[in-house]
């Protein structure tokens, strides 16, 4: 072990989320590289180390560091270089000399216990000498919080956070409320508030505790899409997480009603509980929607004899379906378009925008996520952007992803466009549905794409369902299937999955495909051979184009073990070839990778051949996909490169976002197009293995679906019509809207 006392001369790297730093310090003239986890530090500081030295192949001799204490500046030579560093904010080097030149030892000891002294300093004024010693207190104080916050589990970067939050008031909020942080701090959830409680000895059955995970089990219901719970399924799923009596936790319901933090309403003569952001959400996008739904003037003679010379100009042939949507897209503030795949979904689109631009109209496309918007360029021959880019997602990038983040459009600054059709709108989310319904005036004609027999949102609501259910909006549901879509028969079994029928899986097909096998580790073997080496020539693609996708995440088949086994298949070890492991997976250079949450403060670039940027913005999200073209073990940072070249670091600590994507869940799959999927079709829970589930999976292909397994299980899903339930009461809403209105 090694010991060197001296000062922080340079700071060159640090990791806000763990603490990682690399400084070099100064010991008695002998420069020194320390790397190791260090609390709250500034350059300038004096500190005491204690670690082994080691010789990196790159960076020669460094320390690292096992353990270290921030000393107090002892000779005037060391509190000068102290004061200089920029350490106290308005005290540069000529001020940090005069002011240790007039009280030399006794420097520190003025500026703690008589800071108006510092006045006697030329250039100090008195509120200024008040400022250097509040600066002196607060870092005293903010070390000495770093340290008690360690104690209780609690991450450097997160101890900053509650500092900032609370102050020295935080000794209180830990001793009376820790769930507090719960409510007031970003990446505070209930069990962490309830570990750092039971350390401070708060008892089970307090009241702050019982709220506090009343609120988190409405918060995770969110998580599996629901918007509220009845309550008697929020009781049951809070005294469990509690660990308490449902008695105890009734009798706060009315409470938390009364502190406007939640909202209990009757539903089919029962009780249902919604966290109260969520009943509001609702509320607030039903009467959005219904301000937008107004008609037009337009006689219809008038609109189908601009419709026909459209026809005859582009050369198709709409049938009446497609016809009525035209008219009650040029006549609705508000219309839902819908149909399975082959249903001429895109040719209406296609056709309501050249009406649209024939009155010299504005009009606006997007989609829920970067490739369904990419699908929509491609196919309209118009810009189409994410929602997200629509309403133009700007905040400051921070630690926590969504503090500082928001839509410059709104209510404020809304869309500038006559009409704004939004495709793949299953996707659509609560959230998102309010924040695009709040920057569109009504006036303004919206038009809603989608299929509705795909799987719901992956977040909360239920909202393209609602919106149809309510019977409160036009809909113009497409059904027939067109002859060029018939040749296919990814669109024709689709169909038939859709409607129940059995699909004859002995057919000789050019684009659906069943390999039979019986045991998980054959079809296995089956999918590594089709798509490593039949598929891409089949298809005329790469095989990172090429998606397996799955009912599960566990089990034999399921996405965690099917990534373990492709990856070494696919994206062997090799020498040169960096590898980093973070919670048990392995990423390497050459992975397919999937961003699994929103990050909307995350920055990316895209660079030119020589690497430097020519593009740059923030946000990935929940389902982009992208290939490891970097791993820094040094910098602690993994380089991705996502669709259109958008490359984007990754600290060590944010791998947790990622996932291997060689397989994925069909649940991620929404939104996207393949070249073809390969699909295991093995045995599983019933809850998963429902017909609209493999219905999802199969639209999901361009040119061809391969299923392998066992055809009696793919029977048995064509079969099953169990849809997970989700609570969800938008449609509630829309009703009680328009009863009103």
């Amino acid at each position: 072990m090694a010991t060197v006392c001296g000062f922080v001369e340079k700071i060159k790297y640090r990791n806000e989320d763990n603490g990682y730093t690399v400084l070099s310090l100064v010991d008695a003239g002998e420069e020194y590289t320390l790397v190791g986890s260090f609390h709250y530090i500034s350059e300038g500081e004096m500190i005491e180390a204690v670690g082994s030295m080691t010789e990196h192949p790159v960076y020669g001799e460094q320390m690292t560091v096992e353990s270290y204490e921030i000393k107090a500046p002892e000779d005037t030579a060391a509190m000068e270089r102290y004061l200089g560093s920029g350490a106290i904010k308005g005290i540069g080097a000529a001020l940090a000399a005069r002011i240790v030149r007039r009280f030399k030892a006794d420097t520190f000891r003025i500026m703690e216990e008589e800071p108006e002294r510092l006045s006697e300093v030329k250039g100090v004024s008195e509120k200024m000498a008040m400022s250097i010693s509040q600066q002196v207190e607060d870092k005293k104080e903010m070390r000495q919080a770093m340290m008690f916050l360690q104690e209780y589990g609690i991450t450097m970067n997160l101890a900053v956070k509650i500092y900032q939050e609370y102050g020295p008031r935080l000794y209180g909020v830990l001793k009376e409320n820790p769930y507090q942080m719960a409510d007031d701090i970003p990446g505070v959830g209930f069990k962490m508030a309830d570990e750092i409680a039971r350390k401070a000895g708060i008892f089970t059955d307090s009241d702050f505790r019982i709220k506090c995970g009343v609120q988190y089990t409405l918060l995770q219901a969110t998580a599996n899409g629901h918007t509220y719970l009845p309550e008697e399924e929020l009781l049951s799923q809070a005294s469990e997480l509690l660990r308490i009596e449902v008695s105890y936790i009734e009798k706060h319901l009315m409470d938390m009603q009364l502190d406007k933090r939640l909202v209990i309403r009757e539903s089919e003569g029962k009780r249902i509980v919604y966290a109260a952001q969520y009943y509001y959400m609702e509320l607030n996008v039903a009467k959005m929607l219904h301000d937008l739904n107004i008609r037009g003037q337009m006689p219809e003679e008038e609109i189908r004899h601009q419709l026909f010379k459209i026809q005859n100009e582009e050369q198709i042939e709409l049938d009446e379906k497609q016809i009525q949507a035209v008219v009650e897209a040029v006549n609705s503030g508000l219309l839902i378009i819908t149909g399975g795949p082959g249903t001429g979904k895109t040719t209406t689109i296609n056709t309501i925008i050249r009406f649209f631009e024939s009155q010299e109209m504005e009009i606006l496309l997007a989609a829920p996520t970067g490739r369904a918007a990419k699908r929509m360029t491609e196919a309209t021959g118009y810009e189409a952007r994410t929602i997200h880019r629509l309403l133009e997602l700007t905040g400051v990038p921070g630690d926590d992803r969504s503090i500082g983040m928001h839509f410059e459009r709104n209510e404020e600054n809304p869309l500038d466009a006559d009409a704004v059709i939004i495709d793949e709108t299953s996707m659509v989310d609560i959230h998102l549905m309010q924040s695009l319904l709040k920057a569109i005036n009504p006036g303004t004609r919206l038009i809603l794409v989608g299929d509705v027999n795909q799987l719901p949102s992956v977040g909360p609501g239920n909202v393209l369902r609602d919106m149809i259910d309510s019977q409160g909006f036009n809909v113009v549901m497409l059904t027939k299937i067109f002859r060029q879509a018939t040749q296919s028969d990814i669109v024709v079994n689709a169909h038939k999955i859709n409607r129940g029928e059995q699909v004859p899986l002995g057919k000789k097909s050019n684009d659906f495909l069943f390999i039979k096998r019986e045991d998980p580790n054959a079809i296995i073997n089956a999918m590594i051979t089709l798509v490593q080496d039949k598929l891409p020539g089949y298809v005329h693609a790469k095989t990172y184009d090429i998606q397996i996708m799955t009912p599960m995440r566990k089990g034999a088949i399921g996405v965690e073990r099917l990534n373990a086994i492709l990856q070494e298949y696919l994206n062997p070890p090799g020498d040169g070839k960096a590898e980093k492991e973070a919670a048990g997976v392995i990423y390497r250079v050459g992975d397919k990778v999937m961003q699994i949450k929103n990050n909307y403060n995350i920055e990316w670039e895209v660079r030119n051949g020589y690497g430097i940027p020519v593009d740059k913005g923030t946000g990935i999200y929940n389902g982009d996909m992208g290939i490891v073209r970097e791993i820094n073990s040094f910098a602690e940072l993994v380089t991705v490169e996502f669709d259109e070249g958008r490359m984007v670091d990754y600290s060590f600590k944010q791998l947790e976002e990622l996932e291997l994507a060689y397989a994925i869940t069909i649940h991620k799959s929404q939104g996207s197009e393949y070249p073809a999927v390969v699909i295991p079709v093995f045995s599983g829970p019933r809850m998963l293995m429902t017909r609209n589930l493999i219905y999802t999976a199969v639209t999901r292909a361009k040119s061809c679906v391969c299923l392998v397994g066992m055809p009696e299980v793919f029977g048995d899903m064509v079969n099953n019509e169990m849809e997970q339930r989700r609570y969800s009461g938008l449609k509630e809403r829309i009703c009680e809207i328009t009863r009103i209105s």
